[in-house]
Parts: C-alpha cells; sequence; structure tokens
C-alpha cells in the first residue's frame, strides 16, 4: 500500500450508530468493528486526515424513508437512539453525514464536503458490508474517487456476504488492505 496523502484523504466510516453496532454481524462483531474504527479515526485525526462519520436514520414519523415494495425490506419500529453515534467514535472535528437509504452519496452533501476539502483518495470501513459500505464505495468509484476499503474493519450479517464483497466487487472498486497496512504520511 502506498503511503496516503492526509491532505487529501478522507476516513469514511459507515453506520457505527447504536442501532447497528448492536446487531449480530460476521465475521467481526459491531463492538470489535467500533473499536477498530475508534482506533483508525484517531490515526486519521492525528495525521491531520479528515474523518467522517455516516449514519442512517430518518424523522421521527418516517416520511423520508424509502418505501417502495420489497420481498426482504426491513419492517418495524426502531429505537429512539438508533440513529445515535456510539460515544466513542464521536469527535467536533469530524464531518458528519445523515444519510437516509444505504448509500452515503446519494442526497447528501457527502460529495460537495469531500471536494470542497480537496479529498481524492477516500479509506472506507464500517457495517454493514454489502449494503452501506457497498452502496457507498460504488458510488464514490462513479464520483472518481480513490478508494480504499478495509477488510478487518467491515462487517455485515454473514460470512458469505464479506467474503462476496471482498472478493468480487472491492477489488474492481480501487484496493482491499487492512488497517495496518494504512500509512499516512
Amino acid at each position: 500500500m502506498a503511503t496516503l496523502d492526509p491532505r487529501r484523504t478522507a476516513l469514511v466510516l459507515i453506520d457505527l450508530q447504536k442501532g447497528i453496532v448492536a446487531m449480530p454481524v460476521q465475521p467481526y462483531s459491531g463492538p470489535q468493528i467500533l473499536e477498530r474504527c475508534v482506533e483508525l479515526a484517531g490515526k486519521f485525526r492525528d495525521a491531520g486526515a479528515l474523518v467522517v462519520r455516516v449514519h442512517v436514520g430518518w424523522s421521527a414519523d418516517g416520511a423520508d424513508a424509502l418505501k417502495q415494495p420489497t420481498d426482504a425490506g426491513f419492517h418495524g419500529p426502531l429505537p429512539a437512539d438508533f440513529d445515535a453515534f456510539m460515544p466513542d467514535i464521536v469527535d467536533d472535528r469530524d464531518v458528519v453525514i445523515r444519510k437516509r437509504q444505504w448509500g452515503a452519496f446519494h442526497g447528501t452533501e457527502l460529495d460537495l464536503q469531500l471536494r470542497r476539502r480537496g479529498i481524492e483518495h477516500i479509506v472506507l470501513a464500517g457495517i454493514a458490508t454489502n449494503i452501506g459500505v457497498e452502496s457507498t464505495a460504488r458510488s464514490a468509484w462513479e464520483h472518481g474517487y480513490q478508494l480504499t476499503v478495509l477488510e478487518d474493519a467491515c462487517s455485515t450479517f454473514s460470512a458469505e456476504m464479506q467474503d462476496f464483497a471482498f472478493k468480487t466487487i472491492f477489488p474492481r472498486l480501487g484496493h482491499v488492505t487492512t488497517r495496518d497496512e494504512i500509512v499516512l504520511g
């Protein structure tokens, strides 16, 4: 892995919020992913790189939630603190993006915030690998960002889903690596 310029690189963390970190995920648990992302965020902040925390949530009445009919959509009430970030990851220096669908680009100001800060490279991590992370990765590629996805800082609902995303999808969009291989300089 090449050394990344912290002035041109952002760590984008997907859905490290109370209602998602608590879900049963594989191959790493939600608390493991949170701990790893807290460490990563500290490394990026210390290097002067941008950290972007993304969370998903909707208005109290749900009027802004997508409502297309699906065979396997989510149905049911969410806890009041579903979209609250886990306290360990919160830092006032970060950019915070609220999304209302899987990906962090559509309908948000993520692209604007990254471009105005001169960001060219996104390092991506979070939960769930093949939902929010993958959707954001695909959009990042379509927007022309260089992309690195961290296998040991992502998790999802099955080992098979994780494996498919990291062996089939992410190598076509950018680079796959681990936390230890990220060098900022």
